[in-house]
């Protein structure tokens, strides 16, 4: 069974070792002068109004871990769905077990107004 996670352990470490050497590459062969205009906060082309970094309601990154974590949940089905007529009966009732925990969640976050866009 071992054997049947090398690819994905390959796939991992190439993905972390591209990262790391691009991270890298970039650290050294990037720019490395301060340029003061570059650092200004920019919006549409007009003089910036008031600080660059000003506070930010809390409800948009609410709203950004909602989505994230509902999006990785989601993923799920997929491999659910490979080996369905495998499960059967059993796998199609632990789905809907899954996704009635899912939609509680869901129902929650809705009712207390976490995906309100004002």
């Amino acid at each position: 069974m071992p054997s049947e996670y090398l690819p994905i352990a390959i796939l991992v470490v190439l993905a972390t070792a591209l990262a790391l050497l691009i991270v890298i590459l970039g650290a050294i062969f990037g720019p490395r002068r301060y340029i003061e205009t570059k650092s200004e906060p920019y919006e549409s082309g007009m003089v910036p109004i008031g600080p660059g970094r000003r506070r930010m309601p809390v409800h948009f990154y609410l709203v950004a871990v909602l989505f994230i974590l509902f999006d990785v949940e989601i993923i799920f089905l997929l491999p659910w769905a490979a080996v369905l007529r495998e499960l059967d009966v059993f796998g199609l009732i632990e789905m809907f077990v899954f996704i009635g925990i899912l939609m509680v969640g869901f129902v929650y976050a809705w009712k207390k107004g976490a995906l309100e866009w004002d």
